[in-house]
């Protein structure tokens, strides 16, 4: 993304920003909905960030793995960078897949790709040896072994993403148990976080920010007062200064 595109983004948050806030004044109900509907928003897109970065879990019976050469176009930010040492900068690239059928028989593909050091921190060096594991845990619907897929991310076809598998472990049915620690333990921290935030912020705002503007109508106050008190003066000294032209027409 060039610079001067990202300040024409900066440019036209920031006009959208002045626009909606002259638009809807402080403590009308345009705000205050504008307000919430800010807030939703936000909780939407934090719930699908997580929802695509945390680790899920799918008991499946692997079908199939196979490499297959795929075009990494406009979808690009839903791939993973290619395999460490491997080339990169390519559009195509030789991807890994795993076929596999859930318990109801509905199909699922997973791809196989490293993640290395960048976004998500899964720090997955070893597709190929992955990949091996799920083609030594292939079984056929008549001799079902069922496997555990951990993975992150979505399915949609019609933007031709896939989930990227992380892990593959053999399970004794598709009824097992999974309790997510590892979401537990992520979204406990979110959540501490958070209200330590929110504490700190009310204690920044209660100390810093609720005294400037204590002060700020004190003085804004004051400068009404002044005002007022030079408004009556004025009218006091043009009262005046007619009473007195009103004494000059009433002599002969």
């Amino acid at each position: 993304m060039s610079g001067y595109l990202i300040w024409v983004i900066i440019a036209l948050v920031v006009a959208g920003a002045l626009f909606l806030h002259f638009r809807y004044p402080p403590g009308s109900a345009g705000r205050t909905r504008l307000k919430w509907g800010f807030r939703l928003a936000l909780v939407a897109c934090v719930g699908a960030f997580l929802h695509y970065t945390m680790p899920q879990h799918d008991v499946v019976r692997i079908t199939n793995t196979y490499n297959r050469l795929t075009t990494v176009g406009e979808n690009w930010i839903f791939y993973s960078s290619p395999d460490v040492g491997t080339g990169e900068g390519t559009s195509t690239r030789d991807i890994r897949f795993i076929e596999a059928i859930r318990a109801n028989d509905k199909v699922i593909v997973y791809r196989n790709e490293d993640t290395g050091w960048v976004w998500p921190p899964y720090f997955k060096y070893d597709s190929s040896n992955l990949q091996a594991e799920a083609s030594n845990l292939k079984s056929p619907k008549e001799a079902p072994q069922w496997v555990v897929v951990t993975h992150y991310g979505w399915r949609a076809p019609w933007l031709s993403i896939y989930p990227n598998a992380v892990r593959v472990r053999a399970v004794e049915g598709p009824d097992v148990t999974i309790i997510p620690w590892v979401n537990i333990i992520i979204l406990t921290f979110l959540a501490i976080g958070l209200l330590m935030v929110r504490r700190m912020w009310l204690q920044f705002r209660e100390r810093a920010i609720d005294p400037v503007v204590a002060d700020a109508g004190d003085v804004l106050g004051d400068l009404d007062a002044r005002a007022d008190a030079a408004r009556a003066e004025v009218r006091g000294v043009w009262g005046r200064f007619r009473a007195w032209l009103g004494t000059w027409q009433k002599k002969p």
